[in-house]
């Protein structure tokens, strides 16, 4: 069964700022600071775990390897980024499946071509809107918790086809039976506003840092009539300017250790990461 919190959530008018994480690293940090639903970005997993862009890259087997580590890893419920479902229908059942074994709560489908790229850059193609049509409804029926395992249809028609385009598809979406709506990447307030208004279905915002949608605050969003945020990018281009920041000081300095770098408690980290499991292991069971 899913975790249900994100239905509950939902179902209460909550509404939820969820960080998107590109590692293990982050996923044991959002779990010190409580967050209860967290974000696999497609993006940002695959940079961080291949060095690649989010360009079709990544394969359905990579992608869910990384999910089943976070939920493993996480305390928290967990939205997945799960491309254009790697293919065809019967790849979006197998998809669908997968991601649900392995402990995701909520699994997001764009209707890019393949090969995909990340909705914030050049070139994006979107197939027909039938064909996203049967998708959802694959998706819907594949799962098999159908209470607690969310369906989430993005569409990126916005940028090649337009904002009416892309309002039908999110009516079409709707309609094929999807949980949650994510019109990516709009360009303004206003077509935030315009795309929540249309819809009773729950709305999911992308803030994603450097991107072609506004960021705004919370408060702003849930006003604007949005259910939910991610914020995918966040932790990663934060750790990227920290550890620029730390390698320029140890490549000039000669030393880790500096007033204007934070940096982690080891001894702390060491518990976050499990340590205190090992070393509780070791006192029992070493001779």
């Amino acid at each position: 069964m899913a975790n249900p919190i994100l239905r509950q959530k939902l179902a209460a008018g909550e509404f939820m700022v969820i960080p998107g994480v590109q590692d293990m690293i982050a996923t044991v940090m959002t779990n010190k600071v409580g967050f209860d639903i967290i974000y696999g970005t497609g993006y940002w997993l695959t940079a961080s775990s291949l060095g690649l862009p989010d360009a079709g890259i990544a394969t359905y087997t990579q992608m869910v390897d990384r999910m089943r580590t976070i939920t493993r890893t996480s305390k928290a419920a967990l939205i997945a980024d799960a491309d254009t479902g790697y293919g065809g229908l019967l790849n979006v059942h197998h998809t669908v499946r997968g991601y649900e074994e392995a402990g995701v709560t909520a699994i997001q489908i764009e209707d890019q071509e393949f090969p995909k790229k990340c909705g914030h850059t050049p070139f994006k193609r979107c197939v027909p809107t039938a064909d996203m049509v049967e998708k959802i409804k694959v998706a819907s029926e594949a799962r098999e918790d159908k209470e607690n395992f969310l369906i989430i249809a993005r569409t990126d028609a916005r940028a090649g086809l337009g904002m009416d385009d892309a309002m039908r598809r999110m009516e079409a979406y709707a309609e094929a039976g999807a949980d949650i709506l994510f019109f990516e990447a709009p360009q303004s307030e206003d077509e935030m506003r315009r795309a929540c208004e249309a819809f009773d279905l729950p709305m999911m915002a992308n803030m994603a840092d450097g991107g072609k949608t506004p960021i705004l605050p919370a408060e702003v969003l849930k006003e604007i009539g949005y259910s939910l945020a991610i914020f995918p990018a966040m932790t990663s281009l934060v750790a990227a300017a920290a550890m620029e920041k730390s390698l320029r000081h140890l490549k000039q300095a000669g030393t880790s250790l500096s007033p204007d770098i934070p940096m982690t408690d080891f001894n702390e980290f060491c518990e976050l990461i499990g340590f205190q499991e090992v070393w509780d292991f070791e006192k029992r069971w070493a001779r």
